[in-house]
């Protein structure tokens, strides 16, 4: 919002021109007579912008109403995870070019195959969440693929590849996000990782995990779960390259062959 306070004398063509060019005019000096604005009033404004004489003003839209006004409201603090993760998010949201790329893949034998699993001792059933399936096969495809286990260091031009795999898990909690690693996932099977999944989400909600293991990912996994929906855009969780988002499973009904 320009200051009302400040009264700017300029043409209505010299205003077009200002807004042509990207220039506030309300932060330009006029030379004219009683400080009216010229073309070449704006012409070296913008000159001295380029060469970095001129200090940008942030211009922001001030809040003129309390919310209260409009009804009930309650005012807590922001969580501390909250409040580290904002920064750390905006900066890989504006540093990191978000490619998306959307595909469907068919579950129904690992699902057949994941409710069909049973202790071979108790003969009970065991419960592993399909995360855990997914997680061996990103580990695959970061094998296949290892320019997405890798992280760049632009100060010295160079290309990180991790020889590790080290999957972080976007974990919901009461206190905010939380991306913990699941360590050398390559060397465990479903049934460990299964377990460790729930570990570490207990840790997250009672905020007794180290925060150590929130860094050395070699890529991150978000998984809307029960929230539902089937694709989205999650950021990525810098110094890592990439990020996967998995959305809800579906039955839906798919032709195969050429019929």
């Amino acid at each position: 919002m320009t200051d009302k306070k400040k009264i700017v004398s300029a043409s209505p063509k010299i205003r077009k021109l200002a807004r042509e060019f990207g220039a506030d005019i309300y932060q330009i000096q006029g030379s004219q007579r009683e400080g009216r604005v010229s073309e070449e009033d704006i012409k070296s404004y913008i000159k001295d912008s380029i060469s970095g004489k001129v200090e940008k003003k942030q211009t922001t839209v001030a809040q003129v109403y309390d919310h209260s006004e409009f009804g009930e409201i309650d005012i807590k603090s922001l969580p501390r995870i909250k409040k580290i993760a904002g920064p750390h998010l905006e900066k890989s949201w504006s540093e990191i070019p978000h490619v998306t790329q959307h595909d469907e893949a068919d579950i129904t034998e690992m699902e057949q195959f994941r409710k069909s699993l049973r202790d071979l001792y108790t003969g009970e059933k065991i419960s592993i969440t399909p995360l855990a399936f997914i997680i061996r096969a990103v580990v695959k495809a970061l094998n296949d693929y290892p320019n997405f286990n890798s992280s760049l260091d632009l100060k010295k031009e160079k290309i990180i590849y991790k020889k590790y795999f080290h999957v972080g898990i976007a974990v919901d909690t009461p206190h905010g996000l939380m991306v913990p690693k699941i360590r050398d996932a390559d060397k465990k099977d479903i049934t460990e990782l299964g377990k460790e999944l729930k570990k570490i989400t207990k840790l997250c909600r009672n905020l007794k995990i180290n925060k150590k293991e929130f860094f050395g990912g070699s890529i991150t996994i978000s998984s809307l779960g029960s929230i539902g929906g089937s694709f989205f855009t999650p950021i990525i969780n810098l110094p890592e390259v990439a990020i996967l988002g998995v959305g809800r499973a579906e039955t839906k009904k798919i032709f195969m062959g050429e019929k």
